[in-house]
């Protein structure tokens, strides 16, 4: 499923295009049980007429073996036929949360700017369901269709002037119905957008709890819950109110409907027109519209809360990505000099910056959104507004943005741990595998663990490395996670690795060992630093200021803290 100009209705096409075997064969089915249901008052009216009325018990059993082999023929085809809808709608919702997946971990970025994580949660479940739900309601549409053309052209058989009401009724009532699901439509819209709004916030407020109870700020947070929440609960209520008008007045035409057939038919039968079996037959048909022409109401309710999804999913699967370009591979061999020529983005002011191959370099910066920008750019997380960054002399524009992220690693300071074991966390390979079974010792894990300190935290651990952190690592430490952050970049071991501030929550004792650790583990590496610690700008081979956007100083630590002004206040103030 592409992106660009996608629309809603491209969503929906697309989802009933990819089960149209399923809908087609589920439809067939619920057709034949349409058939079978409307058939079944005409038969009884034939009972009543040939076999009843006769006083013949041989045609009575007959028709009564006839009426048999119906019901058992309608009870297959429907579920069958149900059986077949209901795969089509889940298999059409997974591809369409596939497609979501894809495009929002699509190395090229973009569909997570601007919305919550648990906002697009919720687009890949309760939109991608209601969407893949259309194909049931659009089966279901065309069963109901078939029995209401086969009652009608019994009626129109039994007698012209019920066949024609119903012929020229449908139509109306399916056009009401359209028009009354059109409010729905928007408010089912509003519904979704607020209960994704409240699904992000929650998400958010989950994953920054640590830091709210730090900032003694649970009560705002909880106030900003509430409204939020509270708008969600409005524009359901809203949507539940417009779905129970829709669903009431077309229920309402339809009864008026079936009464105006039971009416003339009873008319009809008064004044001679229809014997006993042909009214009894003409009431049950009548009785019998009631469920196609509830299902179109159904029907109507599905569709207008699908296209209101579907607008949503394609909203996402259509925004353009933060990086366009790049498919080169990047080459076998790496030696991991970085280049920046009038880099601008962000903070960064036209920079130029050479970062030499197999060296420890620091950067210290008196603006946090430098640090943010430059580390964007070399992860290519987004592209300079003008300039260019290079890698041994080959933009990164050129070169394949999933491949590079493998290459240069950019480890930000606030990554993710995922739920399982310390060990699966440094190496992913191990998640879920015990310490004392994971066979041969690996020495590059154990050197990453030691370098970045992570080794303590395992011992004081109760089941050591083998120990599970918790969902996001919350039952660490934030000095615990930034150790088996930094462990899991280090084993890692890419040609050219970034970390940004790696040591802010731990003691200084601790990030004087990491700081030495770094040094010692990626000695002929290519390594940037980003930080302001003096500890880890210490053992850097060079420091470089950035300074308004730009290169402010370089040197060695000890020679920018003795001259620079701006450098000292920046790292040592």
């Amino acid at each position: 499923m592409g992106s660009g100009e996608l629309s809603g209705r491209d969503v929906l096409g697309s989802a009933v295009k990819g089960q149209g075997r399923r809908v087609a064969a589920g439809s067939v089915l619920g057709s034949l049980h349409q058939l079978g249901e409307a058939l079944v008052p005409v038969l009884v009216g034939v009972v009543v007429d040939q076999a009843v009325a006769g006083q013949d018990a041989g045609r009575l059993v007959l028709w009564l073996a006839v009426l048999g082999v119906m019901y058992v023929c309608l009870s297959w085809s429907f579920r069958l036929g149900a059986r077949a809808g209901e795969r089509g709608a889940e298999e059409a919702a997974h591809e369409l949360r596939l497609a979501i997946v894809r495009r929002v971990l699509d190395a090229r970025g973009g569909a997570e700017n601007d919305r919550l994580s648990g906002e697009l949660a919720n687009v890949a479940t309760e939109d991608a369901k209601r969407v893949g739900a259309v194909n049931m309601a659009l089966m279901s549409g065309i069963s109901a269709a078939a029995g209401i053309a086969v009652s009608a052209v019994a009626l129109l058989l039994t007698s012209l002037p019920l066949g024609l009401i119903v012929l020229l009724g449908t139509p109306v009532l399916l056009w009401l119905g359209h028009l009354l699901s059109k409010p729905l439509e928007r408010r089912s819209a509003a519904e979704q957008d607020r209960a994704a709004g409240a699904a992000g916030v929650a998400a958010d407020l989950v994953a920054g709890l640590r830091v709210l109870k730090g900032l003694g700020a649970q009560q705002a947070a909880v106030e900003r819950y509430r409204r939020t929440s509270g708008d969600s609960l409005a524009a359901t209520l809203r949507a539940a109110r417009a779905e129970s008008w829709q669903t009431g007045l077309v229920l309402a035409l339809t009864g008026g409907f079936i009464a105006l057939i039971a009416w003339v038919g009873g008319r009809l039968a008064l004044d001679g027109s229809l014997t006993l079996g042909q009214l009894v037959s003409a009431v049950g048909l009548a009785l019998f519209l009631l469920g196609p022409l509830e299902t179109f109401a159904w029907v109507n309710a599905e569709l207008a809360q699908g296209r209101a999804s579907a607008a949503r999913i394609a909203d996402v699967l259509a925004v353009p990505p933060a990086v366009v370009g790049g498919d080169e591979p990047v080459p076998d061999v790496v030696r991991g000099e970085l280049r920046l020529r009038g880099v601008r983005l962000g903070g960064l002011a036209g920079l130029d910056l050479d970062v030499a191959a197999g060296r420890l370099t620091g950067i210290a910066v008196t603006d946090p959104a430098c640090a943010e920008a430059l580390l964007s750019c070399l992860g290519r997380e987004a592209d300079p507004e003008s300039g260019s960054v290079e890698l041994d002399g080959v933009p990164l524009t050129r070169l394949d943005p999933a491949g590079l992220r493998a290459t240069v690693l950019v480890a930000a300071h606030d990554a993710a741990l995922f739920e399982g074991s310390l060990a699966g966390n440094v190496l992913p390979e191990d998640a879920g595998v015990d310490d004392g079974d994971r066979g041969e010792p690996d020495p590059r894990t154990d050197a990453a663990m030691a370098a970045a300190d992570a080794d303590e935290v395992a011992r004081s651990l109760p089941h050591g490395a083998a120990t599970g952190v918790g969902e996001g690592g919350r039952s660490l430490s934030g000095g615990q996670r930034q150790r088996v952050l930094l462990a899991r970049a280090l084993r890692a071991g890419p040609p050219v690795l970034v970390v940004h501030d790696p040591t802010t929550a731990v003691d200084a004792v601790t990030e004087a060992r990491i700081a030495q650790g770094i040094r010692e583990l990626r000695q002929g590496r290519t390594t940037v630093v980003v930080t302001n610690s003096p500890a880890l700008l210490a053992v850097t081979d060079r420091v470089v200021l950035l300074d308004g956007g730009r290169v402010g100083a370089e040197g060695t630590h000890a020679e920018l803290a003795r001259t620079d002004e701006a450098y000292r206040t920046a790292v040592l103030a």
